[in-house]
């Protein structure tokens, strides 16, 4: 049995981070959901950014989109969507066997607007519609200013993927505005089952200490965060206030583990993935991450209910002057930052694209 069998049988759902053309029409993505049992995908700009300056594939679609006068973000998300409606269509099996617990792809809003609300939740309101798939999530950062969209956005029945979440506090920042929405819409007399995950980062933490604290403590903060993170998830879950919703007939909002790529090239390849074994949750893999834990992979245990020893390792990173808080709050400002600015090369990229294209057909 593959390493990656295991894992889904622990109760953990594993997505893929990436997408590409290629992905879709080789046949690569159905052979993963087949022989890896890969549940689900993600995708941001970072990623299309890669797909589209790398390849040749997105080519036709874009001369032809190029015809119909669209340019820019509304290029974008043309070819976006259409990738995305594929891949939804491939996890719909999977999306009905789970009774739509599972199944499901994301498609993110601009980064640009992360920190203005209004124009967030009417985009994701835009790009779900469009989308046309009832197993498609909208990324809304999770920044303090995307928090009143994303409850917005649950209030009005879209699915969210809630992303750029770095800390325990800011996943209770994401879930409490998820349930907040929740709570209107059963209020108002509306179905409580509107779908949603809550995306912690986790990799980025530890390159952010790298070298600054001491060799034993090397490539432990991220771990450390991910089981605070998870305790606080599942007291979330034992809460009266949830429990409440959850009689009224909404879903629990699954932790999902983001960032999962191991960036230390002298660490194991599987830190992340096998540090973060836990039921009820999901583990969003790069593509070469997925690779090496089927191939290497093991399940050694699941990560504990009450956190085991992180807040132990946690007073260690104290003692060595970092600042658990103030490091969360630089971590999503600077992913927030380096969102737009992958966006900006994505922009680039299509402009790029489309001038050659233009050249090669005059």
């Amino acid at each position: 049995m593959k390493a990656t069998k295991r894992l889904h049988d622990v109760g953990q759902s594993i997505w893929l981070d990436n997408i590409t053309r290629s992905l879709l029409t080789s046949g690569t993505l159905h052979r993963y959901i087949e022989e890896l049992s890969v549940t689900g995908l993600t995708s941001n700009p970072t990623i299309f950014d890669h797909a589209i300056s790398k390849s040749t594939d997105y080519d036709t679609a874009i001369q032809a989109k190029m015809g119909e006068g669209k340019a820019g973000e509304s290029l974008f998300f043309e070819l976006a969507i259409e990738d995305l409606r594929q891949a939804a269509d491939l996890f719909l099996g999977v999306h009905e066997r789970t009774d739509g617990v599972d199944g499901w792809v994301s498609l993110e809003v601009s980064p640009k607007l992360a920190y203005d609300a209004a124009s967030t939740l009417a985009a994701a309101r835009e790009l779900h519609a469009r989308a046309a798939r009832r197993n498609l999530l909208i990324k809304i950062p999770g920044t303090p200013e995307g928090l009143p969209a994303i409850e917005e956005a649950i209030y009005a029945g879209i699915p969210v993927n809630v992303t750029l979440l770095f800390s325990r506090e800011h996943y209770v920042a994401a879930a409490d505005a998820y349930l907040r929405g929740i709570e209107r819409r059963i209020a108002a007399g509306l179905s409580a089952n509107v779908a949603s995950v809550a995306s912690v980062f986790i990799s980025r933490w530890d390159a952010a200490v790298a070298g600054k604290v001491p060799e034993a403590l090397k490539n432990h903060l991220g771990l450390a965060i991910g089981q605070r993170t998870y305790v606080a998830y599942r007291e979330m879950l034992n809460s009266p206030r949830w429990q409440r919703a959850y009689n009224a007939g909404a879903r629990p909002q699954r932790l999902l583990w983001a960032s999962t790529g191991t960036k230390d090239p002298k660490a194991s390849d599987i830190l992340y993935v096998k540090g973060l074994a836990a039921p009820f949750t999901i583990n969003t893999m790069p593509e070469g991450t997925l690779k090496a834990f089927a191939d290497h992979g093991e399940v050694a245990g699941q990560l504990p209910a009450d956190g085991g020893d992180c807040e132990a390792i946690l007073g260690h990173f104290a003692q060595a002057g970092v600042d658990v808080q103030a490091l969360a709050t630089t971590l999503q400002d600077e992913g927030a930052k380096a969102f737009v600015a992958s966006w900006n090369a994505l922009m680039g990229v299509l402009e790029s694209k489309s001038a050659t294209i233009q050249k090669k057909a005059s």
